[in-house]
């Protein structure tokens, strides 16, 4: 898959997740055949204003490349600002998140909001091209903001007349959030009404759900989100080679690769993540009382010890 100047190995990419998708998951999706990973989602406005809590969220590993981070904001400046920045310079490409359904995104005009502003989308897009020296820029969008106004085409046009090489289509209205059935029509309508890329996500959690968007839709890539967290091995299984998983071992080494953060910050974020790793296995109720309950990293992976019980 090539997007832009940009050749991936192939068709499948982890979506930023916030909460989620930090250093650790995505170096694992990463090792597990995952072609292109992107950070949490990054303020323009953070950056601007030299907020010192962006640091962490873009931070990567060597084996993250090409790589990619995911700004988010509704000020054309501030975001072609924030592209042109030295901290973002390392990164291959940049993806403008319009499709993020939170309150308080959209509250400020960001997110999903931007889905009822094609002008504005325009003007953001271009912005940001301008600023990036080159490399690809990208958006995430939704199927549009409400069920009565799909207008995800409309948005998509927009993008690529601003200059986007590429436009990841989540299958949701933002009122949907993350419930309901995804909409794989609108998917394929977007595919069929611009010349760049179109990456099809929501609800890939397996082979059969990447063949559905894969050939439903026509896309060019599969973005996998929630079907990520706790299983950074679905990219293995979606690619249909062979893998070795060990769960515990798998979790150890998202640990490890935490490493850059202090100690109780990796503690409490990946308690989130244990539950989504033990999700469904025996003893996994008791995993993840002891693993809420950890006030160090020593009672964490004692939690973890619970795991081998499970075979």
């Amino acid at each position: 898959m090539k997007i832009g100047s940009l050749e991936l190995k192939n068709n499948l990419l982890l979506a930023p997740i916030a909460g989620f998708s930090d250093a650790g998951m995505r170096a694992l999706c990463r090792r597990y055949g995952a072609a292109l990973t992107f950070t949490e989602m990054v303020s323009a406005k953070g950056l601007y204003y030299k907020n010192e809590n962006t640091k962490d969220l873009l931070f990567t590993h060597a084996e993250e490349s090409p790589k990619g981070v995911q700004l988010f904001g509704s000020q054309p400046e501030i975001v072609a600002y924030a592209v042109a920045m030295k901290e973002l310079s390392g990164f291959d490409i940049i993806d403008i998140n319009m499709g993020c359904p939170v309150p308080k995104i959209v509250r400020n005009g960001e997110g999903s909001a931007l889905m009822t502003d094609p002008g504005l989308v325009y003007e953001i897009m271009k912005a940001a091209v301008s600023a990036a020296g080159g490399r690809p820029v990208s958006a995430k969008i939704r199927a549009g903001f409400t069920d009565r106004d799909k207008n995800a085409v409309e948005v998509a046009q927009a993008l690529e007349q601003g200059g986007a090489s590429a436009v990841t289509v989540h299958g949701r209205t933002r009122d949907m959030y993350y419930g309901g059935k995804v909409d794989l029509d609108i998917i394929k309508q977007v595919k069929l009404a611009i010349k760049i890329p179109v990456i099809g996500n929501g609800d890939v959690t397996d082979k059969q759900s990447y063949l559905r968007m894969t050939e439903q839709c026509g896309v060019d890539g599969v973005m996998v989100a929630r079907g990520a967290i706790g299983r950074p091995q679905i990219f293995a299984e979606l690619a249909g080679g062979e893998f070795e998983f060990d769960l515990k071992e798998t979790i150890l080494t998202h640990i490890a690769l935490l490493n850059h953060l202090p100690e109780r910050v990796v503690t409490n974020n990946m308690k989130k993540q244990v539950a989504f790793y033990v999700k469904g296995r025996k003893n996994a109720k008791i995993i993840k009382e002891k693993s809420f309950a950890a006030e160090s990293m020593a009672e964490l992976k004692d939690a973890l010890e619970l795991i081998d019980r499970i075979y």
